[in-house]
């Protein structure tokens, strides 16, 4: 299936490890130009390589902290410097975890800014190039804790709740312009850092922290949050359905929260 990013101009907000950098390399693949936009230079340099082997005919590399505002502007003004206009904006920043009474008024602030405040930042600089665009897609990604709550997560899941309701938002006042804009919520993923983190916990269990089914053993066994197939999933499963949510190819769908989590008992 042609997608239609043929030519298409991309930005991938935390697109240098993870899911971002699994849905910067499939836009690359289906032909469009991506800017990844991360902290680590080193990181960038990285996932650029990757990406331009994906197939992406220009890669844009800027070193932005979402966590800054002004940080945030200067990247999308270069954007605008290189391209002009733009057709997509996928945004998968987060904040980190975090008990609740762990967590005082700088902490709070901290999780906002990063998990909410940068996708409204991020949108207004990147606005003025989508609407300058043939088409034009946005898809943010929040997580599938909004649903199912955890009591580490809830600064992390206060935050994904806004911005999954700051993208219902955005779909209703966007769409009579023809920007569609969409929420996609993960469930447990495998990604490198995930592996590495959770290795030893795991493997204090028995488990392996790469491998997706040990992984949802130990979700189920340690958050009672099973899913339907009996694994995690891996980055490029998001990057699948994120890649037609932000494509030409759809041309329907928006307003919508996508659960990416392999079944679950929510809708």
């Amino acid at each position: 299936m042609d997608l239609g990013f043929a030519g298409a101009k991309a930005v991938v907000t935390g697109g240098s490890k993870g899911m971002g950098l699994a849905i910067a390399e499939t836009l690359g693949a289906e032909g469009a130009s991506v800017a990844i936009m991360a902290r680590g230079q080193q990181a960038l340099e990285s996932a650029a390589e990757s990406v331009r082997s994906a197939g992406a005919p220009e890669v844009l590399t800027l070193s932005v902290d979402m966590a800054d505002a002004e940080s945030i502007a200067a990247g999308y003004a270069a954007v605008s410097d290189a391209w002009g206009q733009l057709n997509v904006l996928v945004h998968t920043i987060g904040p980190s975890a975090g008990l609740f009474e762990e967590l005082d008024d700088d902490d709070w602030h901290a999780a906002f800014d990063l998990g909410t405040m940068s996708a409204v930042r991020s949108v207004r600089a990147a606005l003025p190039m989508l609407r300058a665009a043939e088409w034009a897609r946005i898809v943010t990604l929040s997580a599938h804790s909004i649903q199912r709550q955890s009591a580490r997560l809830v600064a992390y899941t206060a935050t994904k709740a806004a911005l999954s309701s700051l993208t219902k938002n955005l779909s209703k006042s966007l769409g009579p312009e023809g920007i569609l804009v969409n929420c996609v919520c993960p469930g447990t993923i495998v990604t490198a850092s995930f592996t590495e983190i959770l290795k030893d916990t795991l493997a204090a269990d028995g488990l392996d922290s790469s491998d997706p089914h040990d992984v949802m053993k130990w979700v189920e066994q340690t958050y009672g949050h099973p899913c339907d197939i009996g694994r995690a999933g891996l980055p490029e499963e998001i990057a699948s359905a994120t890649a037609y949510l932000a494509s030409r190819r759809n041309g329907y769908v928006t307003g919508a929260t996508v659960n990416v989590d392999g079944g679950s008992d929510f809708i």
